[in-house]
């Protein structure tokens, strides 16, 4: 796909990406209980369903609550099916994901849909930082995410952060908090998942002496504890469902009633909570409240996996290595460094544990090693069987040994496959990017991450 044809490009000004551009599009409903209903698509990422909390709302009772989605990248726009109950379709066929063109008719349930481009395009800011308080990453996406909180920060807006187990959920509560006029204050963090069913109540808004069997005496729950700071309420997704209508009513009236008690309390917080869960999928279910969620997701950051990020892998682990530098009083001339080859490594690994996995890695190596360089040895035997593209099949064996599933391991050789062939294009065409991406197909911002992704040097405009 040429680049013209690119749902999402990015602005450069000498070498440093400074924004992205969305290409308008739309979906147009030709055929169904809606026809004539149509989406302006203006962000990278847009739902269709019957729930009122997609963006594309249809009364089709054939559709499921989350349907499906849009999803702009800078290959093109994708459909990809949210698992839904009758599927999803391009013309005949039904789809998981599938690339869409101007013209692309769609089915969800009796809804006939066609995709369709508009005038126009969105432009996305990028921060210029790649740093964030705690938070580290070059990445556009995390660069995308920096210029949401540089915004974000300042305000008492609610915050609802989305991402996998170790992503850096409460490094982004953390960051919201330091940058907002409530620094000074509290920071109290509550993982809703870690309360039994029946202290949960207790624990967040607190219980007056005699309450309850062990209520000994008063206890402040944690908003009360928060008050003129920040509450961070992780792992959202786990709060009973009797319990949320008074979280939404704490939120809206900014006061709570204490167990045993019937005066009110007044409480001054900002509320940023976090989940790995679908809360979409869970409003669809009905295991999570419609009106909570809104009430959450007032601004949402969705914190890519680090498999996703892997040009983020150098900057973190610097990050990390200088945190552990000072922790254990090491000099300038102890300082911890990392070799090339156990970088590459690391940044060929799928990482499910993503930036919390990244951690304990680094940090079992920095805590063995006999040197200031972390090399490839110094990593647990898992990182250091990744095979080249060559020897694949001799290695897959390895790959059994470890334990390593099917994907991670066929992942292992595509990225060494990648590495392998960018060497060798960039080495055909002289470093030249234009060139190699127009012989590869590629665009050139691709090709260039591509080759930041893998270490390789030399290549040029």
């Amino acid at each position: 796909m040429i680049e013209e044809e690119a749902a999402l490009t990015t602005v450069f000004d000498d070498d440093k990406a400074t924004k992205r551009r969305l290409r308008r599009s739309r979906l147009v409903v030709i055929d169904g209980p809606d026809a004539g209903t149509e989406l302006q698509i203006e962000r990278e990422r847009v739902t269709i369903g019957r729930s009122v909390i997609c963006d594309l709302t249809l009364s089709d009772k054939a559709v499921s609550g989350t349907h499906c989605e849009v999803v702009a990248s800078e290959r093109g726009f994708i459909i990809r099916d949210l698992d839904s109950t009758n599927g999803t379709f391009c013309g005949d066929l039904r789809v998981g994901e599938a690339w869409m063109t101007a013209g692309t008719t769609l089915r969800a349930g009796q809804t006939h849909l066609r995709f369709e481009p508009a005038q126009g395009t969105v432009e996305i800011d990028i921060s210029s930082r790649e740093r964030f308080f705690g938070l580290v990453g070059k990445s556009l996406r995390m660069r995308e995410i920096f210029a949401i909180l540089e915004k974000v920060g300042p305000t008492d807006l609610t915050v609802l952060v989305r991402g996998e187990t170790g992503t850096g959920k409460e490094l982004v509560a953390q960051a919201v908090h330091q940058a907002s006029g409530r620094a000074t204050g509290p920071l109290v963090v509550q993982d809703c998942g870690a309360i039994p069913k029946d202290l949960i109540e207790s624990t967040l808004f607190g219980h007056e002496k005699g309450s309850f069997t062990g209520a000994t005496e008063r206890h402040r729950g944690s908003f009360e504890a928060a008050t003129g700071g920040t509450i961070f309420l992780d792992e959202i997704g786990e709060l009973d469902i009797s319990l949320q209508p008074k979280l939404l009513r704490v939120l809206e009236s900014k006061e709570v009633k204490r167990v045993g008690s019937n005066q009110v309390t007044p409480v001054d917080v900002r509320v940023v909570a976090a989940t790995n869960r679908d809360l979409r999928k869970m409003v669809d279910e009905g295991s999570f409240r419609e009106d909570l969620y809104y009430r959450l997701s007032v601004v949402q950051i969705d914190i890519p996996p680090l498999r996703e990020r892997p040009e983020d892998i150098a900057p973190i682990v610097a990050d990390f290595l200088r945190s552990f530098d000072e922790r254990m009083k090491r000099s300038p001339e102890q300082a911890f460094s990392i070799a090339r080859d156990a970088l590459v490594s690391l940044e060929s690994h799928r990482w499910p544990g993503n930036v919390r996995e990244l951690r304990n890695v680094i940090e079992r190596a920095a805590s063995l090693t006999d040197a200031s360089e972390i090399t490839l040895k110094d990593l647990s035997p898992n990182f250091q069987r990744a095979p080249t593209a060559s020897a694949a099949g001799a290695n897959a064996a390895l790959f059994v040994e470890d334990n390593l599933p099917f994907k991670a391991a066929k992942q292992r050789v595509i990225d060494a496959f990648e590495a392998s062939y960018l060497r060798a294009l960039l080495d055909k065409y002289d470093g030249n990017i234009t060139r190699s991406a127009n012989a590869a197909g590629l665009t050139r911002y691709h090709l260039r991450e591509l080759a930041k992704r893998f270490g390789i040097r030399g290549a040029s405009d």
